[in-house]
This record gives structure tokens, C-alpha cells and sequence, in this order.
């Protein structure tokens, strides 16, 4: 049953994430209320502590790229909600998942765009000036030195449905 609630939560995010390039708090925050209730209700006391862990597996893995701006605050509790309906455990796979779907549809975007070899250069002379660079301390970096910027709202879904097929439920 919560599979099923799973898969409508990263059907609706994944169309609203598309389309306007927002995950939406009355999907999110609701899917994390079920799960707590949810595994509450079954489990009692550790159900609560199987949901919590996964809501705060979910939240900190994606907490750190959030803060530094590369990633929208919808996906951190995209991830934080899935933990909550799934564990610990689960949310960690999915999000490696995610991270490998996220990183092909970048890599996809890169050649789309004939921006690959461009890209490589950018990231070859940033490593090569914090190596050799003595002064550390005026590096600016731009959203146009960085991966292209697409709804990663579906990589984190299609990262959890693999989840899903990998655990035997779908």
C-alpha cells in the first residue's frame, strides 16, 4: 500500500518538478505525515523510530548541496519524504541511484548541447588553479562553470523506482 502511495507522490512531483520547476510542499509534507503515521501505527514506538530515521537519512543527504544553492529546497524534502515511507536503508539506495540517473542526465545534457568538452576544460583549469594557485581566497565560481541545471525532482524518482525494482516490490 505505501508503494502505491510512494509511486502517486513521485508521479505528481516529477510532473510538477517538469513543468514549473517546483516540488510542492502539499504533496511533500503530507507523504511525510503518512509515513509517520503510518509505521506508528503499526510498529508503535519503533515504527516512529524506522520513519524518523529515514526522514532524517533523506533530509541530511541532500542538506549540504541545498545550503550551498545547487539544489532546491523541494527535493531535500522530496528525499526526507521517501525516507519517511521507506527507512533508512531505502533512502540511501535510492538516493545513490538518484545520484547515478542525475549524473547521466547531466552527461546527456553536456552532449546535447555539443558543452562536453567546454565543461571538461572548465574542470580541468579549476583543479589546476587550486592546485597551483597560492591565493585560495578569490575563487568565484558561476552557475555557467557548473553541470547544467535540470528538475532533479525526476532523477530522485527514477532513482527510487529503481529502488523499488531492486527490493522486489514493483
Amino acid at each position: 500500500m505505501e508503494n502505491i502511495l510512494l509511486i502517486a507522490v513521485l508521479l505528481i512531483c516529477t510532473i510538477t518538478d517538469i513543468k514549473s520547476r517546483k516540488i510542492l510542499n502539499i504533496v511533500t509534507l503530507p507523504a511525510i505525515l503518512i509515513g509517520f503515521i503510518y509505521y506508528f501505527s503499526t510498529n508503535g514506538l519503533d515504527g516512529i523510530l524506522f520513519s524518523g530515521k529515514g526522514f532524517l537519512v533523506g533530509f541530511g543527504v541532500l542538506f549540504i548541496p541545498f545550503a550551498m544553492g545547487g539544489i532546491g529546497a523541494g527535493d531535500v524534502k522530496l528525499l526526507a519524504a521517501i525516507g519517511a515511507m521507506k527507512g533508512a536503508f531505502f533512502v540511501i539506495y535510492a538516493f545513490l541511484y538518484a545520484a547515478i540517473v542525475g549524473g547521466l542526465i547531466a552527461l546527456f545534457i553536456l552532449i546535447h548541447r555539443n558543452e562536453l568538452k567546454g565543461f571538461l576544460v572548465r574542470i580541468i583549469n579549476s583543479v589546476f588553479f587550486l592546485t597551483f594557485s597560492k591565493s585560495k581566497d578569490s575563487i568565484q565560481v558561476s552557475k555557467s562553470d557548473l553541470a547544467p541545471s535540470f528538475p532533479y525532482g525526476v532523477s530522485i524518482a527514477l532513482g527510487t523506482i529503481a529502488m523499488l525494482f531492486m527490493e522486489g516490490t514493483i
